[in-house]
């Protein structure tokens, strides 16, 4: 069972933001949404809850099997790079996906070594299992330059990384 359960802030668009999330990634669906409430006719949500009838009060969905959570709080807080959500892949063809899919609308300035950033401004890393193998070889040579040719890249493109490694 999962203890530790990512929760993201939205300003208005969680809905949406799960409904591309789910997707891109197999294995995946909305479980829940609690919405704001709609007050009585003629009325309306004061304070911070202002113009968000309707809205995702919290949401739970699940990407890949692993449970996340979302609400609709509006601009109070915006995401940062110093977050990411690490996605793991076993061939280019993963990595060409899932970049492709999340860096669509989203900063292209945010992308390097394997990073990029969505259109909702969270930060992922698209990761082939096989740099993280190459980066802690025992081979301090080899995994140095996988090191400077992942730092080349934006996307991670595995032939150019077993080229590095395999190159005398």
């Amino acid at each position: 069972m999962q203890k530790i359960t990512p929760f993201l802030w939205f300003d208005k668009n969680a809905e949406e933001a799960m409904n591309f999330y789910t997707s891109i990634f197999p294995d995946s669906k909305i479980v829940s949404i609690k919405r704001y409430p709609t007050p009585p006719t003629g009325g309306q949500l004061e304070g911070p809850m202002q113009g968000m009838e309707g809205k995702v009060l919290t949401a739970v969905f699940e990407l890949r099997g692993e449970t996340f959570m979302c609400l609709d709080g509006g601009p109070y807080f915006k995401p940062t790079g110093a977050m990411s959500l690490y996605v793991e892949c076993e061939t280019q063809e993963e990595v060409d996906h899932y970049w492709n899919a999340l860096t669509a609308g989203g900063d292209p300035a945010a992308q390097q070594c394997g990073w990029c950033q969505d259109k909702y401004g969270f930060s992922w890393q698209i990761i082939p299992k096989a740099l993280p193998e190459m980066l802690n070889d025992k081979d301090q040579a080899k995994a140095g330059r996988v090191m400077a040719a992942m730092m080349q890249m934006k996307k991670i493109d595995i032939a150019g990384l077993k080229q590095a490694y395999e190159s005398l």
